[in-house]
């Protein structure tokens, strides 16, 4: 049985495992095998821990999707970041931060699941238009995302990689989403 629910502190390793296997097979053929290869469970738990996304006065919300005991997706919403800067944010609109399902569970129903949950806690905070941003490449994601009901919007951004060797940053091209909800 899936299980949806807020995040809580303890959750930070478990919910680093799903993003870390997610971005490895998600983005496989998108980043560098380097970069993907570099990503650390314990870290990404540790950052999740310092930036507190599961404190209730946090400005986002992470929801977990849970089936049998085990976290297997999580989604994060709250207002828009300006330029994708969690310290800028809008309140005229929400935003889709990330949307995250454990490889062994796509095409189960559970993204639709999280999804679902995170326009319903974006409306139920007053929000009816929604944004969210996804890698270009991504296009698993983009149909995803376009079955959902978003849209590009014609905005783009660069979501930078930084890699070893003094190399310089990777450049991704990000589109935006945004989609239009019924009144809350």
């Amino acid at each position: 049985m899936l299980t949806i629910r807020p995040e809580e502190p303890a959750d930070a390793e478990a919910v680093a495992s799903v993003h870390v296997r997610t971005w490895q097979a998600g983005y496989a053929g998108i980043m560098p095998d380097e970069v993907l290869a570099r990503l650390n469970i314990q870290a990404w738990a540790q950052r999740r821990r310092d930036v507190g996304t599961a404190e209730p006065d946090h400005p986002f919300t992470t929801l977990l999707a849970e089936r049998d005991g085990t976290v297997i997706g999580f989604t994060t919403f709250g207002p828009y970041r300006n330029n994708q800067d969690r310290d800028d944010l809008d309140h005229t609109y929400g935003e889709i931060l990330t949307m995250y399902v454990d490889p062994a569970h796509w095409g189960t129903g559970v993204g639709r699941e999280l999804m679902s949950a995170g326009l319903t806690g974006l409306t139920g905070r007053g929000w009816r238009d929604i944004r969210l941003w996804v890698l270009a490449e991504n296009e698993r994601a983009r149909r995803f995302y376009e079955r959902a009901g978003l849209v590009t919007d014609g905005e783009r951004s660069t979501y930078e990689i930084h890699r070893t060797g003094g190399r310089p940053p990777l450049g991704l091209i990000e589109l935006r989403y945004a989609t239009r909800l019924g009144a809350p």
